[in-house]
């Protein structure tokens, strides 16, 4: 049970959700619950109730704050979705398409990292992307797997009319490789690397090619976090302070990633060989820096182009602009009358500045 809840299929998920979703019914509140689920870079979210640190900051506040861990990402996000939690962790892509997508006003609090080599294109016998054109490509459909093939064709001149896709379960990808029909896989790691480890397996093209597009954040509910400050400066807190800790090398920092790659189902080696193709924003200015670079609204004009054509953006959306996504200089790609995605750095900022 690795970062394969991290990159489910969202179809039915994006599907299953009624126009009528709205937002959480906000109010100012004592008590609070996030979710997430199994990744390289979501690890962190477990040790902070397990440690006691999510705690610590909570009672600086005076609230309450719980984390659950919840082995199915898709249902952690439809069950934010739904209001049961306050926040959930989820990439962009899943953002815009369920929450946001659903009508959920959601805003993203703590940009936590990109993915940087994480996910990629594997060919079997084959040594260039272009050797793609053709082939039956092997890969978890409607996923961040199936953009990072989207946008890696761009690159060669080729688009999906040139290949087939066939939905492989991620469960299934290691066997799936080792059979004679299946020439091309597109995956995440772990699966990644070991698929990479056979003598006729050549990655083509992965993550690092995009970086910055496959982006992990704790997205919270907008009217919650407006009316609750408080929970906001919690959660930054906390995880800034564990941020610190986990980077170092140090006894405390190899303990807390220990104990991370545990939980995640590996040993310490495995844990920081995710960790070293993953960009992790260990400090609070490096996530505000890299949410007010103006890359981030072209990023997301492509994840909703993409997540139109596939017809996942949004019951009914009659274009990819359908929902509205505001970013930290006040610009809004999309529908200014439906900006349900917000990407606000304020409270990253008050880390930064030490003011919480």
């Amino acid at each position: 049970m690795l970062k394969s809840f991290a990159k489910a299929s969202l179809l039915a998920a994006a599907l299953s959700l009624p126009l009528s979703v709205g937002s959480v019914q906000a109010e100012e509140k004592k008590d609070f619950k996030v979710c997430w689920s199994i990744y390289v870079g979501w690890m962190p979210w477990g040790y902070l109730q397990d440690s006691g640190l999510i705690k610590k900051w909570a009672d600086k506040y005076d609230i309450n704050v719980e984390i659950v861990q919840i082995n199915d990402y898709v249902e952690s996000i439809n069950q934010y979705t739904a209001g049961e939690y306050d926040g959930c962790s989820m990439t962009n892509m899943d953002a815009l398409s369920i929450p946001a997508g659903g009508g959920v006003e959601t805003t993203a609090l703590i940009v936590g990292d990109y993915s940087n080599g994480n996910d990629g294109i594997i060919l079997k016998d084959k040594t260039e992307l272009a050797d793609i054109k053709g082939q039956s490509v092997n890969l978890v459909e409607l996923s961040v797997s199936h953009y990072l093939l989207a946008r890696a064709l761009d690159t060669v001149d080729l688009s999906e009319r040139d290949l087939t896709v066939i939905n492989t379960s991620d469960a299934d990808m290691i066997a799936a490789y080792a059979t004679s029909d299946v020439t091309s896989v597109v995956t995440w790691n772990p699966l990644l690397s070991e698929i990479e480890a056979q003598p006729n397996a050549t990655k083509v093209f992965d993550s690092a090619g995009i970086p910055g597009e496959i982006i992990d954040i704790m997205m919270v509910n907008t009217e919650t976090l407006a009316d609750n400050p408080a929970f906001g400066k919690a959660l930054v807190g906390a995880w800034y302070e564990l941020m610190g800790i986990m980077s170092s090398e140090g006894d405390e920092g190899v303990a807390a990633r220990t104990a991370m790659a545990e939980a995640s189902g590996t040993n310490l080696p495995g844990y920081d060989a995710q960790l070293a193709t993953t960009k992790m924003f260990y400090t609070p200015a490096e996530a505000v820096a890299f949410t007010n670079a103006p890359e981030l609204p072209s990023t997301m004009k492509f994840v909703a182009e993409f997540l139109f054509d596939k017809g996942i953006l949004g019951e009914g959306a009659p274009s990819p602009e359908f929902v509205g996504v505001s970013f930290p200089d006040g610009s809004i790609y999309g529908d200014k009358n439906n900006v349900k995605l917000r990407f606000d750095p304020s409270f990253m900022q008050m880390a930064a500045d030490g003011a919480l």
